[in-house]
């Protein structure tokens, strides 16, 4: 008999084992793991090289302070900011990075009783690898839609390689020594640029998602008001915010002035750029894409080329163009094409008949049913009537290539919510 029981225990006890291992949902640990926060950008710019006239001297970031405004699309109560180190060639401390609400978007000062300091991993300094970002640990910090954020880091020493955005039409402030909870930097640098700044997202609402605008310095803002933030994008999301339909949605401008499909100008082409610009922001379920008049204009600006040669680059044109529509449908992002603009009599590029066939013929292919999600038509919006190859006098900048903030505003008023809404 104690031979038998032997034998049967250890079959009871594995019963029971299975028994508990599949229990049904009513017999499970009340223990459950904590729901997941979902993100979504806020603010975004596209990282590059500094032109060397864009640079900081070195000496400039030995034991510095700066303070960078930036203006976010959407508000909540929690948030998080990213730090790029994309283009360093060494890893790059970051010994304190505090946020504040800026008193206002031209001036370094702050609201003291909102300095707040940010963490990494429990830690206020952080070591970024050469070409990595860091994102920050999240903090219960609220800030409005469209209200501005002062983002203050100490480096104690200067990159090897500066990471950083030159065309911010912000002003940053530069001091010496770690002031990263000073209220106001009287004696500051000023530089109309920003640096090793990537994105800022705060916790999603339901239905929360990002709409990218991938572009040149027409999405990036040349000829825009400084601190005004006035660039299209900027319109976009103040009128996504005015609709209680669509103000869970961020706009996160990717624009670089001189940006090229094809190849890499001020910044890596759009193509090379894609992965961290488009896919890898929080939340990113829109691109609005409006590439492509710098490689026209490119193409014939010291002198005139075969027309085999104009075919050829359309064709490489409409080819990028498919690239960026397979590449994001793969992570189940909608593309919206935008049709370029005119800019016949540009100081710059000073087009000539045949460059102006190739934009028609790009922008036809554009607004043809089923190349792309939808279709804004900027060139329509911003054209002259009279003269259609060339920009309307109270939209243009004065260059006949960017708009002016009329023309800004124009384009950001023209673009349908309904897009953001099916």
């Amino acid at each position: 008999m104690p031979s038998i029981q032997k034998k049967i225990l250890p079959v009871i006890f594995t019963a029971l084992a299975f028994a508990l291992t599949f229990a049904t949902p009513g017999m499970a640990a009340t223990h459950s793991k904590p729901a997941q926060t979902v993100w979504t950008g806020s603010w975004a710019t596209s990282q590059q090289i500094p032109e060397p006239a864009n640079a900081l001297p070195p000496e400039d970031l030995h034991d510095a302070t700066l303070r960078q405004i930036v203006h976010l699309s959407l508000g909540g109560s929690t948030l998080r900011v990213h730090l790029s180190n994309a283009f360093g060639t060494e890893p790059l401390r970051f010994t304190s990075v505090h946020i504040g609400q800026p008193l206002s978007p031209s001036a370094a000062q702050i609201d003291p009783a909102t300095d707040r300091a940010l963490t990494f991993s429990g830690h206020p300094d952080v070591i970024v690898p050469a070409g990595a970002e860091y994102i920050s640990d999240p903090i219960d910090y609220t800030v409005a839609p469209l209200s501005s954020l002062a983002i203050t880091f100490h480096l104690d020493q200067p990159p090897a390689q500066q990471t950083g955005h030159p065309g911010s039409r912000a002003t940053s402030y530069l001091v010496h020594g770690d002031q990263v909870s000073a209220a106001n930097l009287p004696n500051a640098k000023k530089i109309d640029h920003w640096y090793q700044l990537a994105e800022v997202d705060v916790a999603a609402s339901p239905g929360g998602a990002a709409i990218v605008t991938l572009g040149d310095s027409i999405t990036d803002g040349h000829a825009a008001t400084t601190n005004g933030n006035d660039r299209w994008p900027d319109v976009l999301a103040a009128r996504l915010q005015a609709s209680a339909k669509t103000r869970t949605l961020g706009v996160l401008n990717q624009g670089i002035g001189g940006n090229h499909l094809l190849t890499d100008g001020l910044g890596p082409n759009a193509l090379a750029r894609f992965d961290r610009d488009v896919l890898a922001p929080s939340g990113a379920k829109y691109v609005i894409l409006l590439e492509g008049v710098n490689d026209l204009g490119g193409l014939t600006r010291i002198a005139e080329v075969s027309q085999q040669e104009h075919d050829t680059l359309v064709h490489r044109i409409l080819d990028a163009y498919r690239q960026i529509v397979l590449r994001a449908h793969d992570r189940e992002i909608k593309v919206i094409g935008a049709t370029i603009l005119p800019y016949t009599g540009s100081d710059y590029y000073h087009p000539g008949p045949l460059s102006e066939a190739d934009r028609q013929t790009i922008n036809q292919w554009i607004r043809t049913p089923g190349n792309f999600d939808a279709v804004i038509d900027f060139d329509k919006v911003t054209r002259d009537p009279a003269h259609p190859d060339r920009l309307l006098p109270a939209y243009d900048s004065g260059d006949h290539l960017h708009p002016s903030p009329a023309g800004y505003r124009a384009m950001g008023e023209a673009i349908p919510l309904s897009l953001f809404t099916n």
